[in-house]
């Protein structure tokens, strides 16, 4: 049987299949936000022809059903078939992505620490070449040569004791010897100056950032992103474990994210004209999951109670033993920590942030496909995850898409004819609407009257704009001959989910250390989500609390900048560990009174206008 695509390319599948399984086996990859349960309604191709069975239609309308339009994942061919694929349901995620460069990282590593001290260590040591009256061992030699410098009690790796005799007699037996503290030996090479490498990687649910750094200067010599492969696999953490242990796809993620990691690095070695083996350190930042399918961990308990992972604090391992291709006995240290749905890209981020520094109260809000925050100053810091869901990346939104070409990012209603102005990415045409552009709708419509606070549509609005779809109504914000984008009762109800967990878990971590919103000093907003992120309207939907503007600070990717730092310095990597030991982490989905907070933000903004008071005063004008 085969599948003839509407680009004339055709292939064999397997009969049992789903067409969308049988076009992942042909490294053809769709959106699929639910990891191919049928829930999510993104996965949507057109039968032209042949004969085939469906199952859910998820969220397609009627009208799409009957012109041939189902979900590929829950679509079994009878025979052969002929199918379209829509732009907006192809997946591409090896493609560079753009990303903003973080801001002077080298003066931010300056005003902390400034002392470079990366984890491999380096010594210049000079052997005596054997002869017939000494004739000592190789590996005897090297170790009597670190004593006299002092490196006592050095450990040998069979890796390193495998190429040392070669690597001595090519050297001429003058050598630098690079070590980590213990000390244990890495790897040998010839005594003479030249440059040395490290790698920094953000590894995030949706995008993977890379930099290169020059470990001499501290300086970025490279920076790469793409998505993350695993979103052909689901859009956020909880979908990709059970792929990763119901499915036994365990090793297919974990390739996924080595292979992006490698498919940055390396063009960037070759347009620098850098040997991977100059490349002889690491740091990765990610959430718990993540780090735990980029070494290869079961992740299956991080979501079962009492949410359990394998380890929080992870040895120094090797480079090779990751899969990446730089030194392959490069130390490879992974930023450590904090609990299940708490990682070490929280932990970075702390660090960059530098609230764990300073005497005032802050708040850190990461805001990406997880929603994680973080209150203290530096005698204290309590964390949570508040649950927030991939909403904001798209998933769970009838139109929903990242922040790419083709996203509405942001967006006006005129209040007296009710016509948008839309902002798109790219200044092309709307594909969709990202999470700032959702923020901006149910702002606006909520401003304009058109929904009330409870986010339901008014009915005495008179526009076009508020139709009848067939999930309820909608709003019409785009309309050409090729497609309707709108914002669903349903996704407005999404929407209002997320930014109220968000809002609950600010509520809840500040009613635990006996403080209130007007008690911070400080908002440290992370993630790339918040560099699209309008303050003024994420405080108006209730998302954010409603302090002066002037207090809030958009850091960008603190991921990477502290995995930058603690790439650099040995003060910075203890510091890490230090804010790992001192966060105290909140478990959420246990609380009573989280629920309580929750439900008291299902409102727009509040049900205690009271919190909103700038808000409040926007209504009455």
């Amino acid at each position: 049987m085969l599948i003839r695509l509407s680009t004339g390319r055709t292939f064999d599948f397997t009969a049992g299949e789903s067409i969308l399984q049988a076009l992942k086996k042909q490294g053809v990859y769709l959106v699929s936000s639910c990891g191919g349960k049928g829930t999510c309604g993104k996965c949507r191709i057109k039968i032209v022809a042949g004969n085939y069975s469906t199952g859910m239609a998820g969220r397609l309308e009627p009208h799409e059903r009957e012109s041939g339009i189902a979900l590929a994942c829950q679509t079994f061919p009878g025979g052969d078939v002929f199918i379209d694929i829509p732009k907006e349901s192809l997946l591409v995620v090896g493609d560079i992505i753009e990303i903003s460069r973080a801001k002077d990282l080298t003066g931010l590593f300056r005003s902390l620490d400034g002392r470079i001290s990366p984890l491999v260590k380096h010594i210049p040591l000079e052997l005596a070449p054997p002869s017939i009256e000494n004739n000592t061992g190789d590996l005897e030699r090297l170790e009597k040569a670190a004593e006299e410098k002092g490196l006592k009690g050095m450990s040998f790796p069979h890796a390193f004791v495998a190429s040392l005799a070669q690597s001595l007699r090519e050297a001429v037996w003058k050598i630098d010897l690079a070590f980590t503290d213990g000390p244990g030996a890495l790897f040998i090479s010839p005594l003479e100056e030249k440059p040395r490498y490290g790698i920094a990687a953000d590894i995030g649910t949706t995008t993977i950032v890379v930099y290169l750094i020059n470990l001499l200067e501290g300086s970025v010599v490279d920076v790469g992103s793409t998505y993350n492969s695993q979103i052909r696999y689901g859009d956020d953490v909880i979908t990709r474990i059970i792929f990763a242990t119901e499915g036994g796809g365990l090793q297919e993620l974990r390739e996924a994210v080595i292979n992006n990691v490698n498919n940055l690095m390396v063009p960037m070695l070759e347009r620098h004209d850098i040997k991977a083996e100059a490349v002889e350190t690491a740091v990765v930042a990610g959430n718990t999951t993540m780090m735990h399918i980029f070494w290869g961990l079961n992740p299956g308990y991080i979501r079962e109670e009492p949410y359990t992972p394998t380890l929080n604090a992870f040895p120094l391992w090797k480079a090779g033993d990751a899969g990446i291709t730089i030194n392959r006995q490069a130390p490879l240290y992974t930023v450590p920590c904090i609990a299940s749905y708490v990682g070490g890209d929280i932990v970075a981020g702390v660090l960059a942030s530098e609230m764990h520094r300073k005497s005032g109260i802050s708040l850190f809000i990461d805001i990406g496909t997880n929603g994680e925050i973080v209150i203290g100053n530096n005698e204290w810091l309590v964390t949570a995850a508040c649950s927030a869901g991939p909403c904001f990346e798209g998933s769970g939104i009838r139109h929903g898409m990242r922040a790419t070409e083709g996203a509405v990012e942001s967006l006006r209603i005129d209040p007296v004819t009710f016509e948008p102005s839309l902002g798109v990415i790219g200044n092309s045409k709307p594909a969709g609407i990202c999470g700032s552009g959702m923020i901006d709708a149910v702002t606006e419509m909520f401003l304009t009257g058109v929904i009330d606070q409870k986010g339901k549509f008014v009915d005495s609005i008179d526009t076009k704009r508020v139709r009848k779809g067939f999930e309820g109504p909608e709003f019409l914000f785009f309309s050409d001959n090729q497609r309707d984008i709108v914002l669903t009762g349903v996704d407005i109800e999404n929407i209002i989910r997320s930014k109220a967990a968000i809002y609950a878990g600010i509520s809840l971590l500040l009613r635990k250390v006996g403080l209130t919103i007007h008690d911070i000093e400080n908002v440290c907003i992370a993630g790339g989500f918040g560099n699209y992120l309008n303050v003024d309207k994420a405080i108006t939907i209730g998302m954010l609390p409603d302090i002066p503007r002037e207090k809030y600070r958009f850091l960008g990717n603190t991921s990477i900048a502290g995995a930058y730092l603690c790439l650099l310095s040995e003060g910075m990597r203890k510091e890490a560990e230090e804010i790992a030991r001192k966060m105290t982490n909140i478990e959420l989905s246990v609380s009573r009174r989280f629920m309580d907070e929750y439900m008291s933000a299902l409102f727009l903004p509040h049900t205690d206008i009271g919190l909103f008071p700038t808000v409040a005063k926007l209504l009455g004008k």
